[in-house]
């Protein structure tokens, strides 16, 4: 009788050992499902952006973080910037840093085109997929490395050139104008410029000086000031982004130069426009930096899709005075 129920028990202590291996590959394999149906891990983008102090490149995080908000389900972002425009350094610990969290892609406004491609070139080696925004870096390196970096922006030689059309007009031949230029190892610094003085060749308008204001408000003030009192006869200063020319415009005030000197800028950021209103600065122009971020970030996505890498993006800039703004 003992030997019976012992035997029963052991049948069913089997039985159920059984139905429990069951049950385990059923959950295993309903795991298996509910994974399969998640899909892939969303990729994360990270945005490095340059100078932070900077309300164009604020603009450009809120424009990326918009877009964010508008598809949270196909990235996850990471938004970061550096404090001085002519940091490299910062920039590019800040892409070894992404490289370390194991970003899937890095959209960059570069503080240098040239000094940032060796950096670009090991995350590239290490599977990140770059997108180059706002700066071009330089073409000819690139090609000598075979980097192919898609970039994302506007002709800066063209809007430069409108915004220098319009100082032009305000002149007579022969008048004398200064540029303000950005950071000489930039692209789109070099490019406006060369904006500027294609626009001032055609008027024929002199350059009498050209000089660097590293993009920063205090330093362009400090260069305005200095052509101003060199430069007695000086009608206009032509600045390669907003926060020069605010600069500029400060030292016009100073000098008690106002109406008699033009100040011209690029970017559009909101502090200039009153000043466009007034009559304090004549036109600037706008790359529309929100809408950068949002291409550079959309390009990264659909490559990570599987796209093809795209040709270079050419995006809209326009050129802004104060018929353009209204009242």
């Amino acid at each position: 009788m003992i030997k019976t129920n012992y035997r029963l028990f052991l049948t069913s202590l089997s039985s159920l050992t059984f139905s429990l291996c069951l049950l385990l590959v059923a959950c295993e394999k309903k795991a298996d499902s509910g994974s399969a149906s998640a899909g892939v891990k969303k990729p994360t983008i990270a945005l490095i952006m340059k100078s932070l102090a900077n309300e164009f490149f604020k603009t450009m995080g809120e424009g990326a973080k918009k877009h964010h908000v508008a598809n949270p389900d196909k990235y996850d972002l990471i938004v970061n910037g550096i404090k001085n425009e002519s940091d490299v350094s910062a920039q590019v610990d800040i892409v070894e840093q992404m490289m370390s969290r194991g970003v899937d892609a890095i959209v960059i406004a570069p503080a240098d085109s040239k000094a940032l491609i060796p950096i670009l070139k090991r995350a590239n080696d290490s599977g990140v997929l770059i997108i180059n925004i706002d700066n071009k870096l330089d073409a000819d390196i690139l090609a000598s490395l075979n980097l192919l970096l898609p970039f994302v922006g506007p002709d800066n030689r063209d809007g430069a050139r409108m915004v220098g059309d319009v100082v032009a007009k305000q002149l007579q031949a022969n008048d004398e104008v200064a540029i303000i230029e950005g950071i000489t190892t930039t692209f789109n610094a070099i490019q406006r410029r060369m904006g500027f003085e294609d626009a001032m060749k055609a008027g024929g308008i002199k350059v009498v000086t050209t000089q660097s204001g590293y993009w920063e408000m205090e330093k362009a003030n400090n260069v305005a000031s200095a052509m101003l009192n060199e430069h007695k006869n000086l009608k206009a200063l032509l600045c390669a982004n907003d926060s020069m020319a605010l600069g500029a415009v400060a030292a016009v005030r100073a000098a008690g130069l106002e109406g008699k000197v033009l100040v011209a800028g690029f970017d559009n950021i909101s502090a200039v426009q009153p000043m466009i209103r007034s009559g304090e600065m004549i036109a600037t122009a706008d790359q529309h930096g929100d809408q950068l971020a949002a291409f550079g970030i959309q390009a990264a996505l659909d490559i990570l899709a599987g796209a093809e890498t795209p040709e270079d993006k050419q995006t809209v800039v326009d050129l802004i005075t104060k018929e353009s703004l209204g009242q």
